[in-house]
């Protein structure tokens, strides 16, 4: 058999999400559902939000969303945002992602960095782990006055001292983990984060029925380091052994937030989480909300919805309040 047809043997088949090749080769099926970028707008039609791309590092990258009508010495609060997907798909340049942002920002009056980040299984846990903490400090880096990079709406409308991180599935996932290592390690300019939202988190708690039976176990245990594979890495569990005491989350406010009939999380993900952060002796505030009939991420698929302006609101009434 000649090499190039080596090269074509599947390494690893995770139809529909993604397919990988002896060669390194990674195809994503974006195609199949009609999943798009779309460019950033210097006022978004429905919301008049304003978004530009920018970059971070050689590898980062984000998409900044500025509120309509923001005065210019205007202070907002801050969101970095991590898009789901599994750690294995997404962009931050998605139409679903950037009509979200701009909705959420919009109602919430805050200023967005939505982090584009890599993708595994390109590359590992780790690195998307780093990515993600690098995009977050490029953030902080605002905050003192020797930052070379530095961009005019962060630096100009950013409140360093309502700083906050957020993300949904996946998204969810990097969020629990930056904030996991905010409580180890300072940010630049000893910036402190004021809450982090954990939208449908892809996180794994062995003490829920099936929770080893879904796609969310067989995706991680393909795409995790050797060392994390199972139900205990403290990546992915939260209440793992291995795990540092919740105590030590760096942030002041939790909000955690799952659907009834979500078939990628289960409900009792938030409900289990936040139990083990009270357990823990965390002294900060937790908001813990399942919500009745409702799917994975559905706030991001349509953010006019009902239930989603229901949630919606209820992350805005999180970011604004003293």
């Amino acid at each position: 058999m000649a090499a190039s047809d080596n090269n074509n043997d599947v390494v690893n088949d995770f139809f529909p999400y993604y397919r990988l090749y002896k060669d390194g080769r990674v195809e994503r099926f974006y195609e199949l559902t009609g999943i798009h970028e779309v460019p950033p707008s210097l006022e978004d039609p429905a919301t008049g939000v304003s978004s530009k791309d920018v970059s971070i590092s050689a590898h980062v990258s984000a998409r900044l969303y500025l509120p309509k009508n923001t005065a210019p010495n205007q202070k907002l609060p801050v969101l970095v945002y991590y898009h789901g997907g599994g750690l294995v798909l997404g962009s931050a340049f998605f139409k679903t992602e950037h009509c979200y942002l701009n909705y959420l920002v919009s109602e919430s009056n805050c200023i967005a960095i939505s982090v584009n980040y890599r993708l595994a299984p390109e590359h590992d846990i780790p690195t998307i782990y780093q990515d993600c903490w690098d995009a977050l400090q490029w953030v902080a880096s605002h905050s003192v006055s020797d930052t070379i990079n530095k961009d005019p709406w962060i630096e100009n409308h950013g409140d360093f001292n309502r700083v906050f991180v957020g993300g949904d599935s996946a998204g969810g996932n990097i969020v629990y983990n930056m904030i996991m290592r905010a409580g180890r390690e300072k940010l630049i300019g000893d910036v402190k984060l004021l809450g982090a939202i954990l939208a449908f988190p892809y996180l794994m708690i062995p003490s829920i029925e099936n929770f080893d039976k879904g796609l969310s176990y067989k995706l991680w245990n393909t795409i995790c380091p050797l060392s994390e594979r199972g139900n205990d890495s403290p990546m992915v569990n939260p209440v793992s052994k291995k795990c540092p005491s919740l105590s030590t989350l760096g942030c002041s406010r939790l909000f955690v937030c799952t659907g009834e009939k979500d078939e990628l999380v289960p409900g009792e993900v938030a409900t289990k989480f936040a139990e083990a952060v009270k357990k823990s002796g965390w002294k900060g505030e937790i908001e813990s909300i399942l919500f009745e009939g409702e799917g994975h991420c559905f706030q991001c698929e349509n953010p006019q919805a009902e239930k989603s302006k229901d949630l919606i609101k209820r992350i805005v009434s999180f970011i604004q309040r003293d």
